[in-house]
């Protein structure tokens, strides 16, 4: 017999149990592991079938899990239910949605994160139940915890190891603590990187020589999506939502000791062997 339920912290946070729904999203489901890669799980939740839904304004709140397979599911997000929207939305970026099949059968949730199980996202795990393919349940089903994972710091995998995904890449540098020895590896080495465009290949060559390192350099494409490169600008502005595909890469990692000229030098010469001047994202 359990000790404790889901709804047991579920009623310490004054939340109508009644109004509340949990749902499960599995990786081992293609559509949903893409959306999950991209960082749009909220826009994966957000679009549903009518049929699923017969009364949409049912629940207030939305408790989002994720499963990598069994019946155990990790607490991802709380939701607050806005409202929704019929047969057309505004709510999702269009090339998330396929326009046929949202006209004919979708219902587009308005969902506004909310911080009230914040300490407990990506920790908290759950027993599902034997029921996966019930995806969406009533949060007075008893769901057992089976643990509450404490927040352990991860281990900087090597620079030979690194090849980052743009989501990877921003969870890293805005959580300094459970990365810590990431921060302090990429903040202390100068370096040539690559970026690829996982939609069509495309690579960008680049170098951090700066104060701050590459840890620094990177931060600016977590913080404008394009670091400042005009190639980059114009596909952003094309497609605003393209910088979810870039992969990160290093290429070589050069000493604090080696001159700004150096690295450059190394880095014209990486563009010249990728020719990423003429069939790349580089401009000069």
């Amino acid at each position: 017999m359990s000790l404790l339920y889901l709804s047991d912290i579920l009623k310490k946070t004054g939340l109508d149990l009644s109004k509340i729904l949990l749902i499960r999203h599995a990786l081992s489901d293609k559509e949903c592991k893409e959306f999950y890669d991209l960082g749009k799980i909220k826009e994966y939740t957000q679009i549903q079938k009518k049929k699923m839904f017969p009364c949409p304004d049912r629940y207030k709140y939305w408790i989002t899990f994720i499963s990598n397979g069994g019946n155990s599911a990790v607490l991802d997000k709380c939701y607050q239910v806005k409202g929704y929207q019929e047969g057309t939305t505004d709510l999702v970026e269009k090339d998330l949605i396929r326009e046929e099949w949202f006209r004919k059968n979708g219902i587009c949730f308005d969902l506004e994160e909310i911080d009230i199980l914040k300490e407990y996202e990506k920790r908290l795990v759950i027993d599902w139940g034997k029921g996966t393919r019930s995806w969406k349940q009533r949060a007075i089903n008893e769901k057992e915890i089976l643990s509450i994972q404490s927040k352990q710091r991860v281990i900087f995998s090597g620079y030979e190891n690194l090849v980052l995904t743009y989501r990877e890449l921003k969870e890293i540098l805005e959580d300094n603590l459970t990365y810590a020895d990431w921060h302090t590896a990429l903040s202390s080495v100068r370096a040539v990187y690559l970026i690829v465009d996982r939609t069509d290949g495309k690579q960008y060559v680049g170098s951090a020589y700066g104060e701050g390192g590459l840890l620094q350099r990177w931060s600016m494409y977590i913080n404008t999506k394009h670091g400042d490169n005009k190639k980059m600008k114009e596909l952003i502005c094309n497609y605003p939502e393209r910088y979810h595909n870039f992969q990160f890469s290093i290429l070589q990692i050069c000493p604090n000791t080696m001159a700004e000229e150096q690295i450059i030098h190394l880095e014209n010469m990486y563009k010249k062997k990728l020719m990423t001047r003429k069939f790349g994202l580089n401009d000069n």
